[in-house]
């Protein structure tokens, strides 16, 4: 493990965003000083613990995934793959702190209509269902676009039907499950089955399992605004 590289990724990735909000607070924030050195502080704890998060994840997430991802494989029991792929992808999403910050807001901004639990459960409930299907798709050598192409279909022809209120929602859902929890051990276990599964080629067939990740929830929170008036 190269602690100085991993250091070296996190300052570049939050190098930009750091000068952009120093340049602003300056010339038209003025933010006062103690502001800045909150800021300060703030950054230097990101970045130390975002490196540390990194090299776990490098040194824990990754290894597990690719162990377990093989070892579904080649017990050779499709069903049992797809429940480990439903499980891991419920579990790691109700673990992924953007999804829990998600949630909050949308019980605060409804006033508790849409409560953190339900909107948390459903958008697990839609990566997990998606994971499974993408690993379904690998073991039986299925064109990523198919599913893609179907998945975005149907999220365009529920969003006609669904409430207005939870259009944006869905599509932030998306976005909230590609966080640092749930695409490292989901990429891990796709490469871990690819790699193993006489049906494919190599492990780059394990790409798409985020994409697919992506659109489960959206499905899910865009079915939770039909019936949820």
């Amino acid at each position: 493990m190269n602690v100085r590289e991993t250091l070296l990724e996190v300052v570049y990735s939050i190098l930009p965003i750091t000068l952009i909000v120093a340049v602003l607070g300056v010339t038209i924030g003025r933010l006062p000083a103690e502001d800045f050195v909150y800021f300060a502080v703030g950054t230097v704890m990101v970045i130390l613990g975002l490196t540390l998060f990194f090299m776990g994840a490098k040194l824990g997430f990754l290894p597990i995934g690719e162990v377990m991802g093989s070892a579904l494989v080649e017990r050779g029991k499709l069903w049992l793959m797809v429940a480990v792929g439903f499980v891991m992808g419920f579990v790691v999403t109700v673990a992924e702190p953007d999804v829990q910050v998600l949630a909050g807001q949308v019980a605060t901004v409804s006033e508790g209509a849409v409560g953190k639990l339900l909107l948390v459960s459903s958008v697990a409930l839609g990566v997990g269902i998606a994971v499974a299907l993408a690993l379904l798709r690998m073991f039986l050598n299925v064109p990523l676009i198919y599913l893609l192409g179907a998945s975005y279909l149907l999220v365009f022809t529920l969003g006609i039907f669904t409430s207005p209120n939870f259009l944006g929602v869905a599509f932030d859902s998306g976005g909230v499950t590609t966080g640092p929890m749930t695409v490292p051990f989901i990429l891990a276990l796709g490469v871990g089955v690819a790699s193993v599964s006489s049906k494919k080629k190599s492990s780059t067939d394990s790409f798409g399992l985020v994409a697919l990740a992506s659109v489960g929830p959206i499905l899910a929170v865009l079915i939770l605004g039909v019936f949820y008036r």
